[in-house]
């Protein structure tokens, strides 16, 4: 299709870690609301396999361009991203995830931060250029598992203080479902009563940490999670509305 097919921008997607096969498979079963376990192992009945042909011809038509070149470099990455805003346009660019990216040869001489460094030093720049907002996802240090609260906060950036630095937003994704689910005490105990009310009040709930905002408050954002179909989406309660932190 062409990008004026349906509403809404050009996005590039470049996608270190997951194929491009995967990353498809990933969206199409979460607007079809089919488990992408189910699609993997093909449990799928008719009707599911209805949707998810309607669900596949529908993002044929979406400008998404994904690019899965494993170990990109920046500069490699800015001039595929240049070439595809001069031929299709582009309104949003995504990286997942910056720790696979690579520096230059002289960067990478064994410095691993001054690599990061170089590369968020150039998404900056590349986001400038080009005139687009760029979404860098990031690894988080291993120090959160240690916490008794597992929020991430921003020292917990990996390999480099230069995220924190160069980004204008960082936003951190928080589900205590995911935690407490590995916790669960002996069935019928108080402790398990107790751990039974946590769960319920936990399930299907995320939060997103708003840490740094150059222009705006921080604070966190409730947003609804449905785990089998990878989707976030807006919880309609008042109470759920963000927390601001002026």
């Amino acid at each position: 299709g062409t990008p004026e097919s349906v509403d809404g921008g050009v996005v590039g997607f470049f996608s270190l870690e997951m194929s491009a096969e995967q990353l498809a498979t990933r969206i199409i079963s979460e607007q079809a609301e089919i488990s992408s376990s189910k699609i993997r192992r093909g449990e799928i009945t008719e009707t599911d396999f209805e949707k998810l042909s309607y669900c596949a011809q529908e993002m044929s038509r979406i400008p998404l361009f994904i690019d899965e070149t494993g170990g990109i470099s920046i500069a490699q990455l800015a001039a595929r991203a240049r070439r595809l805003k001069r031929q299709r346009g582009l309104d949003v660019l995504i990286i997942d995830y910056i720790q696979l990216m690579q520096g230059s040869k002289t960067a990478s001489s064994g410095n691993r931060v001054q690599e990061v460094t170089e590369i968020t030093t150039g998404l900056k720049a590349l986001a400038k250029e080009l005139g687009v907002p760029i979404i860098a996802l990031s690894q988080l240090s291993r120090q959160v598992e240690s916490r008794d609260d597992k929020r991430p906060q921003l020292s917990d950036l990996r390999e480099s203080g230069s995220i924190e630095q160069d980004a204008d937003v960082v936003l951190f994704v928080y589900r205590e479902e995911y935690y407490l689910k590995n916790k669960e005490p002996k069935e019928g105990t108080e402790e398990w009563f107790k751990w039974d009310q946590e769960m319920r009040e936990a399930i299907g709930k995320a939060e997103v940490i708003i840490a740094k905002q150059r222009h705006g408050p921080t604070g966190t954002a409730k947003l609804g999670f449905q785990a089998q179909f990878t989707r976030f989406s807006d919880l309609a309660e008042d109470e759920y509305l963000p927390e601001r932190h002026e």
